[in-house]
């Protein structure tokens, strides 16, 4: 390899980590303008199209929406799109998988999230409607 290529791709890889377009966020919770406005307690996600029953959730924090598909897992986010109604993040799962999550928030107790992804188990496609039913009740808590 010549020296003005290697240089070439140096100066290019350093362009893109300096943007933040060479590698995805770290594990901290992405601080989300959509997410903010969604309270924290019980919820109810539907899935949309599905007369599966609802699935009940405590959410004590809402950035633990962005990984339905890797519940607890530690992963590195990216944000694609974040205004005051929506938000839509990449994420990846070293070993377990990656995920893109898009949430549309109507009220602060209601929204629709849209996720799917990669999981250990193979690829994963869900759309829920969710809605906030009250306090948590000792149900599965959501945090991220």
């Amino acid at each position: 390899m010549n020296v003005s290529r290697t240089i070439a791709r140096r100066t290019l890889a350093g362009l893109l980590l300096a943007a933040g377009l060479g590698s995805a966020a770290p594990a901290r919770a992405p601080q989300l303008a959509a997410l903010a406005q969604i309270e924290a307690g019980q919820w109810q996600l539907r899935e949309t199209g599905s007369a599966a029953p609802a699935r009940s959730i405590c959410v004590a924090d809402p950035v633990a929406l962005l990984q339905l598909g890797h519940p607890g897992a530690q992963c590195s986010r990216f944000v694609i799109a974040d205004t005051p109604d929506s938000a839509t993040v990449h994420y990846t799962c070293p070993g377990a998988g990656h995920g893109r999550t898009t949430i549309s928030v109507e009220t602060p107790r209601l929204f629709h999230l849209q996720t799917q992804g990669v999981a250990a188990a193979g690829p994963f496609d869900m759309d829920y409607e969710g809605r906030r039913v009250g306090v948590c009740a000792g149900k599965t808590v959501a945090t991220h």
